[in-house]
C-alpha cells in the first residue's frame, strides 16, 4: 500500500478498536506523523502491511492514553 493509505488504515484502526472520534484518531495520526514516527515507512515499504499497522495503531494509541493520564 502507498504511504497515504498505510496512514489511513492506521488512523482507521485507532478510531475502530479504541472508540475514538474520527477527528481524534486522525490527529494522533498526524501528531505522530510531525514526531517522525512513519519516517521509517515512509522508506521502507515493506513495513506497510496490515499487521504493522495493527502494532503502529496500538503503539500510537497507547502513547496518547497514557499522555492523557498524565494530565
Amino acid at each position: 500500500m502507498t504511504y497515504e493509505e498505510y496512514l489511513d488504515e492506521v488512523t482507521t484502526l485507532i478510531f475502530e478498536k479504541y472508540n475514538l472520534k474520527d477527528t481524534l484518531a486522525v490527529k494522533l495520526v498526524m501528531d505522530a506523523q510531525d514526531a517522525e514516527f512513519f519516517v521509517r515507512h515512509d522508506d521502507d515499504k515493506k513495513l506497510r502491511n496490515i499487521d504493522q499497522a495493527h502494532k503502529d495503531a496500538k503503539t500510537i494509541y497507547e502513547a496518547y492514553a497514557a499522555k492523557s493520564q498524565r494530565r
